[in-house]
């Protein structure tokens, strides 16, 4: 609303900047800032302002500011002879201020805006993109109210004394959090808020001088002070940062604000200051200010908030074509109408044309995406029949269903009633139609054609679809009626032939794989080499992954004090070697118990020596030891014929005890091992933060996926409730005698 409110103040009257002075109750120019536009007028220095806005010029507003007459629509002014002129005051009389004032303010303001709402509306909603975000909006506000201001409007004095310094504040305080973000330590106190009283000094100073308009030269200088003081302690951070981390990531955010900044110092803001004049105009210098903003998204959180390249890309390429189309038609117009229209209305209506062009591509791509599957009709875009074919084909898991449901998919899309997929046997030398049905083709043509090719024989369109040993499969079209395709429709027979030779191939897979599972529980002594492959490939994965934990800790431990007792050997000074060699000892006794925990998750020791039961004990006494719960535990003994279930039962309470250590932060966890007639059941039960049901399913977390891995292998029952800071409960119940996936009868 703010920003609306300075960009009317902007359009509501034309800057001109007319300076005068009060001679004999007469008000006389005595300077013109836009000298061209003042001779094109017939203004000259030495007339009389008799009237503005169609009001007395005594009773306008700004001389209580200032001398001067900032903007107006209308003046009325006296000629040294008498003659009475009154000039009508349009925006484009004074290309200048149209420019810099109204223009380029409004539309950096509203495009500032679009970016601050995709900000927010699409990314993350971090603390860091929210200082980004308020730190855009800022300055906009603060660039926006600069013409306004120039035009002595009480808010926008207001607002651009008030924004200049809080733009600085925010940027320090976004500067703070993205050293954090970096992980770079900040060289200046992390009590930010405390700066945030300079921009409400900033409003108040702008109060002042609406109260009081004779103090705003000096309250002006005031607030330039103190800007040009926050821009030296963010510089000086940056640069000090940048000298002492040498990071490349400080290097480029200290060139998105040092290289805009220049201009702005040292052709404005410091002339100013210190002699009251300047090189460059505020409209002019605060046009590189306008970069800081973008930089930091450019540079810096292009790949954090939104893939920038991405939308840059596309933003190229919808305004190369926009361009073009505006630049044709902009030609059309002018060749037409160009004489009654005339520039500026030609300038307005090229313009919405070409934003127009560009908002509309990016609304067909929206589009476009959404609708699809569903954009064209199926009888006119091939593409989407490939598509719904794909998908319907792809759903079937038997051969002989997948060939019936490509041959009516080939027949609804081509608009075919004869469509058959035949068969040709190496044995009978013949194709035979699923039917029975004889079509009689000659073998040197089936021999001849190649995977995906489609061959007109007579009136026949035969398309070779798969081979195997004992069979080859093809298609046949029309063999009834005479019929001709065009090359489109060839094309996505051809491709959707590719698809089905695959899915036939994957269909055949499961299928041998299912009948080789069927087959398995005949035979003791059935081999299965893929099954063999399978299991030897996932022992090499668990080898690995010991050998790699084991280099990363105990044996870099025991390189540790292959060091130290060569440093030992090799000492001169024999002083401490006894306190030296008590602690090496120590290291290496710490380093035996910890090979030797490995060892016992490898394989228990108890397990085999004193049973299910003993070991059990100890896995609960070492878990007691580290843990900051109360732990209540039954155990039954168990008479179990399959000993492989000792294993397996050790396993779960092992990964149970181990997620209550790491995850669960519950002050009592319940653990229990029950007989039953028919097997044993695990109870588990801890009071600590849960979790969401949806979570387990999706990460696979905890390692809940293998103790149901563990659990079916036995053909057991493996069920889990949990909610948020409300524990967990798991019950285990295995029989015994069920039909277990024998693993190691296939281990090889």
């Amino acid at each position: 609303m703010i920003g609306l409110y300075l960009n009317y103040v902007n359009y509501s009257a034309p800057y001109i900047e007319i300076g005068v002075e009060q001679e004999d109750d007469r008000w006389l120019v005595s300077q013109l800032y836009y000298q061209d536009w003042a001779t094109r007028q017939n203004i000259a220095i030495g007339d009389t302002i008799l009237a503005v806005d169609g009001g007395p010029f005594e009773d306008h507003n700004q001389l209580k500011y200032k001398s001067s007459i900032l903007s107006a629509n209308e003046l009325t002014i006296m000629k040294p002879d008498g003659a009475l002129i009154t000039i009508h005051i349009k925006q484009l009389d004074i290309p200048q201020q149209f420019t810099y004032i109204l223009m380029i303010p409004a539309c950096y303001f509203f495009i500032t805006f679009f970016v601050a709402l995709y900000l927010h509306f699409k990314q993350r909603n971090t603390t860091l993109t929210n200082l980004l975000i308020l730190f855009m909006l800022t300055v906009s506000l603060a660039y926006v109210s600069s013409g306004a201001s120039g035009k002595l409007d009480e808010i926008a004095i207001i607002v651009n004394r008030s924004s200049m310094l809080l733009c600085l504040v925010i940027l320090l305080h976004f500067l703070r959090n993205y050293y954090s973000f970096v992980k770079t330590n900040w060289m200046f106190t992390s009590q930010i808020k405390f700066f945030y009283v300079l921009p409400l000094l900033g409003f108040i100073l702008g109060c002042v001088g609406a109260i009081y308009p004779a103090l705003n030269g000096a309250l002006s200088y005031t607030v330039l002070a103190f800007f040009f003081i926050l821009l030296v302690l963010i510089l000086s951070i940056l640069l000090l940062s940048y000298f002492k981390y040498s990071s490349p990531q400080l290097k480029i955010l200290l060139n998105s604000i040092l290289i805009p900044f220049l201009p702005f110092l040292f052709l404005y803001a410091l002339p100013k200051i210190l002699f009251n004049t300047y090189i460059l105009s505020t409209e002019i210098s605060a046009l590189f200010l306008l970069m800081i903003p973008f930089s930091f998204i450019f540079t810096q959180l292009a790949e954090r908030l939104f893939n920038i390249e991405y939308h840059i890309t596309r933003l190229r390429y919808y305004t190369i074509f926009s361009t073009i189309f505006t630049l044709w038609f902009a030609g059309g117009l002018y060749l037409f109408a160009g004489k009654k229209l005339g520039i500026s209305a030609m300038s307005g209506i090229t313009l919405f044309t070409f934003l127009s062009l560009v908002v509309l591509f990016y609304i067909k791509e929206k589009v476009d995406y959404r609708k699809r599957k569903i954009l064209f009709s199926t009888k006119g875009d091939y593409i989407h029949q490939l598509y719904t074919a794909v998908d319907k084909i792809g759903k079937t898991i038997k051969i002989d269903e997948l060939l019936e449901k490509f041959a009516d998919e080939v027949s609804i899309h081509l608009e075919l009633d004869d469509v058959s997929v035949l068969t040709y046997s190496y044995e009978t030398h013949e194709f035979i139609t699923k039917a029975g049905e004889n079509i009689t083709i000659l073998p040197e043509v089936i021999e001849e054609i190649r995977l995906g090719e489609i061959r007109k024989v007579d009136k026949v369109y035969v398309a070779f679809l798969h081979q195997d040993t004992h069979y080859k499969r093809a298609l046949a079209l029309g063999y009834n009626t005479t019929i001709y395709l065009k090359d489109d429709k060839l094309l996505w027979l051809e491709l959707l032939l590719l698809y089905v030779n695959n899915f036939i191939e994957n269909t055949k897979m499961v299928e041998e794989l299912l009948g080789e599972l069927k087959h398995m529980k005949q035979t003791d002594n059935s081999q299965l080499p893929w099954l063999n492959k399978l299991l030897w490939l996932r022992f090499e994965e668990e080898k690995y992954q010991l050998a790699q934990e084991l280099h990363d800790t105990n044996l870099q431990e025991q390189l540790h004090i292959a060091r130290e007792v060569d440093v030992l050997i090799n000492a001169k000074d024999t002083e401490d070697i006894q306190a030296r060699l008590a602690k090496i000892h120590q290291q290496m006794v710490a380093s035996l118990h910890e090979l030797r925990a490995y060892c016992e998750n490898l394989k228990p020791p108890l397990l085999d020596t004193l049973g299910l039961n003993a070991a059990l004990e100890k896995l609960i006494r070492n878990v007691t030891e580290r843990a900051n719960f109360v732990l209540i535990y039954t155990i039954d003994r168990l008479y179990l014929e399959d000993e492989r279930m000792n294993l397996m039962i050790y396993r779960l309470f092992q990964e149970l005890l181990n997620n209550a250590l790491k995850h669960s932060c519950a002050t009592t966890v319940e653990i229990h091992l029950k007989e039953k007639a028919d097997g044993f059941k695990i109870i588990y039960e801890d009071n600590g933060v849960g979790c969401n049901m949806e979570d387990i399913v999706v990460a696979e977390s905890m390692g809940i996926r293998g103790m149901q891995e563990r659990v079916k292998a036995f053909n057991g029952q493996f069920c889990i409730d949990s909610h948020i800071n409300q524990g967990v409960s798991i019950q285990i119940m295995v029989k015994e005698g069920s039909e277990a996936l024998d693993y190691d009868a296939h281990s090889g």
